[in-house]
């Protein structure tokens, strides 16, 4: 039996003229936290992960099986998108009524008790949710198929901080059980910050970055200095901003012994990595 939730291996993924490459492992009980800007290839992943896309190379293993793989598969990953594929007519006890025959091992009793603890009435309808209440709905049909694996693609996009403070503690009970993974791809950094084991950041359809989510923060330093304190052809830096006055970067934390005195060194946030990784030079 597999220790990883996912296993990608050489994949790569053709869509038009964009061209995916990625190989990363998360192992079962950890949460990894997809990032990287617009176009990164982030939901390209996802589908590629959930069977909705071949790769013309590479491998992907799910649960310790390799795609494609059985049927039964699918009862074990719950799938929560930015936008639900669900009919809005219909009510929550339908909702329920169309999905069990697909899995075996739906609870009846665990979906009533989830919508009772997330607020949603059994009788309200699809279209009448707010988009929390949505996502808490995903979040209880996934859990009430014995899924292993939640993927969650931008989960907590447009949801207010209590309703992004919900789903994280719902995500940390999840994770109770050490056969229990998730993939978390989201823009909104500040949201891994506190609940991701693992990161990959994805850049132009390649990996820069996959593993220990400390590793990445430890990595780099946010440095602010003088306008001239940074020289690119001396200093390894991303990001670099420029004004009269500063200069900001992100540098390698090995490389920041070669800065002036005088320079500002922080530990970055996960926000600040990836605006600073993904952006070029910026002359105020």
């Amino acid at each position: 039996m597999s220790d990883y939730a996912l296993r990608l291996d050489g994949v790569r993924v053709q869509r038009g003229s964009f061209e995916l490459q990625v190989d990363l492992e998360l192992p079962e009980g950890y949460i990894m936290g997809l990032v990287g800007p617009n176009g990164a290839g982030k939901t390209t992943t996802i589908r590629t992960i959930l069977g909705m896309l071949t790769p013309a190379a590479g491998t992907v293993e799910v649960l310790g099986q390799r795609l494609p793989a059985p049927a039964g598969l699918r009862e074990q990953i719950g799938v929560v998108l930015d936008q639900a594929s669900l009919v809005e007519q219909w009510r929550l006890t339908q909702v329920e009524q169309a999905l069990a025959p697909f899995y075996q091992a739906w609870d009846r009793n665990g979906y009533a008790d989830l919508l009772k603890r997330f607020g949603l009435s059994p009788s309200a309808r699809v279209g009448e949710l707010s988009r929390g209440m949505s996502m808490k709905l995903q979040v209880a049909i996934a859990l009430s198929h014995g899924a292993r694996l939640l993927v969650l693609d931008e989960p907590t996009s447009g949801l207010d901080p209590v309703a992004r403070d919900e789903l994280t503690g719902i995500l940390g009970e999840f994770l109770v059980s050490e056969r229990h993974s998730v993939l978390f791809s989201t823009h909104i950094t500040s949201d891994l910050e506190r609940v991701a084991d693992q990161i990959t950041f994805l850049h132009e359809g390649r990996v820069w970055f996959s593993g220990a989510t400390d590793d990445l923060r430890d990595a780099y330093r946010l440095v602010r200095t003088g306008p001239d304190g940074i020289d690119p052809a001396i200093i390894e830096c991303h990001g670099l901003r420029r004004s009269p006055t500063t200069a900001e970067a992100l540098v390698p934390s090995a490389e920041v012994g070669l800065l002036g005195s005088g320079a500002v060194v922080e530990r970055p946030s996960l926000d600040q990595i990836v605006v600073h990784l993904a952006s070029k030079e910026v002359v105020a």
